[in-house]
């Protein structure tokens, strides 16, 4: 039997990510026929360059599926099945003040933990929900498969306001894990494992690792993790292919740290964050950060490489190279569009999924994925020390989200207080208000309580 072909529409279609995606793509035409790509961006000039070297890729490798590159919102969700949305409000001149403004108070900067990851999800919020405007407006039966950053915080603003959407969260960090421990193992793929998991984004465990056979295959990654972290075998003998950036090799050797807390299960590596916030700020160059290692590395090469193979117009020999969360996005529209029950990690409403959590949380957690959407399985109850920690992330979460909504400023000083990452009060204050001056252009306006409301007299009885 034939199977469907479909019609996307990348929004973030000037993302460096989105080669790795058409890539991707490509690669599995057999298993998800493809009859149509769009892409869409705000930012004319930034899209271009990616769409023309994928103007190009498509006609020399895939003819028949016919592309569009657009900035018109019309243009670009009609007729679509799916949305990949991957947005950067703000671009990386935005995570650059993220990073760089906690650090000025001796606080971690990071795109999606602490300060910058709410900085950045108040930003977030009102684009992803245009997207979902947009393609409940122009494709109501289409799907959007989102992982914009950060995470946590967009899909707790769509389960709170748009519940009835037909979008699924999720993120490619787990997977880059699951990668490694598949190195470590000596196996092929991930896919050869069978996982169990729980927590919020970035801030998760695994708690059961199995062969297809059901072998046990905890202990062996666990003996490797205490030792060396998440680095790989290979990258220990100096022998990888891999180009992995010098940050990340960091955060991969951090892991053996952050295991010593619980090693009964193994860690998602975002939690160096939250156990270890002093050394990060102090192995951080607050000249120079992440947002600066990507965007002379990652961005620079990713630009370059389009812009070359639209000038010579041919992509016979281009350096594009699949990302992980491309196959992880592939197989999740595939589960969908054909009803695969393919097994994954997403980003769901718990309702019961773990049994002795909040159910209006958005947990990260496995599901089985068809053509109605996931199914969370069930991970029973959890350890306090990890319930613990979590309900105070999730506090954050939602404050963010109620003060975007609202327009509060006190909820967003309670949400930066209350991250594990900031010290005290009077630091997530002097912090707040130096990130709503920067993003003035971007966040709604926030208004302080009215005191004379909340110090009324008591009542005489």
């Amino acid at each position: 039997m034939s199977l469907k072909k479909q019609s996307i529409v990348v929004a973030g279609g000037g993302s460096t990510f989105t080669p790795g995606i058409i890539m991707m793509l490509l690669e599995n035409l057999d298993k998800f026929p493809i009859r149509q790509i769009k892409f869409y961006d705000n930012d004319y000039d930034r899209q271009k360059q990616i769409a023309d070297a994928t103007e190009i890729i498509l006609k020399e490798r895939a003819p028949e599926i016919k592309f569009v590159a657009t900035t018109d919102p019309e243009e670009a969700f009609t007729d679509i099945d799916f949305v990949m949305a991957h947005i950067r409000v703000g671009k990386y001149a935005m995570r650059e003040k993220d990073e760089k403004i906690p650090l000025k108070y001796g606080v971690i900067g990071q795109e999606t933990c602490g300060p910058g990851g709410i900085a950045y999800g108040m930003r977030s919020i009102g684009g992803v929900l245009e997207l979902i405007d947009y393609m409940e407006e122009y494709s109501p039966d289409a799907w959007m498969l989102n992982y914009s950053n950060p995470a946590a915080i967009v899909a707790e603003a769509t389960r709170k306001l748009r519940p009835n959407s037909k979008i699924i969260n999720i993120c490619d960090m787990p997977v880059g894990i699951e990668h490694r421990m598949a190195e470590i193992l000596g196996l092929q793929s991930r896919k050869d494992m069978t996982v169990r998991y729980y927590g919020l984004n970035h801030f998760g465990w695994w708690t059961d690792i199995r062969d297809k056979d059901g072998n046990d295959l905890m202990p062996e990654i666990q003996k490797h993790v205490k030792q060396h972290g998440y680095v790989t075998p290979s990258e220990l003998e100096g022998s990888s292919s891999e180009d992995v950036e010098e940050s990340w090799m960091y955060t991969y050797g951090k892991a053996k740290e952050v295991y010593e807390l619980d090693p009964k299960t193994l860690p998602n590596t975002y939690l160096k964050y939250y156990f270890y916030p002093q050394d990060e700020v102090e192995h951080s160059n607050p000249e120079y950060t992440r947002a600066n290692e990507v965007m002379d590395h990652r961005e620079k090469n990713v630009f370059s490489e389009c812009n070359r193979i639209a000038n010579i117009k041919t992509a016979e020999d281009a350096q594009l190279v699949t990302d992980d969360h491309a196959s992880y996005i592939v197989d999740l529209a595939r589960a969908i569009a054909y009803n695969t029950k393919e097994r994954m990690l997403l980003i769901v409403p718990n309702k019961g999924s773990i049994v002795n959590f909040d159910p209006t949380a958005m947990v990260e957690v496995p599901c089985m994925v068809g053509s109605e959407g996931p199914e969370p399985l069930v991970m029973g109850e959890i350890p306090r020390f990890q319930k613990g920690l979590m309900e105070q992330q999730v506090a954050v979460e939602k404050l963010v989200v109620e003060a975007w909504e609202e327009g509060s400023y006190q909820k967003l000083w309670q949400a930066i207080i209350l991250s594990k990452t900031v010290p005290n009060a009077r630091v997530a204050k002097q912090i707040l208000d130096d990130l709503i001056e920067a993003n003035k252009e971007y966040w709604p306006e926030l208004k302080k309580e009215n005191q004379t409301e909340t110090n009324k007299e008591p009542l005489t009885i």
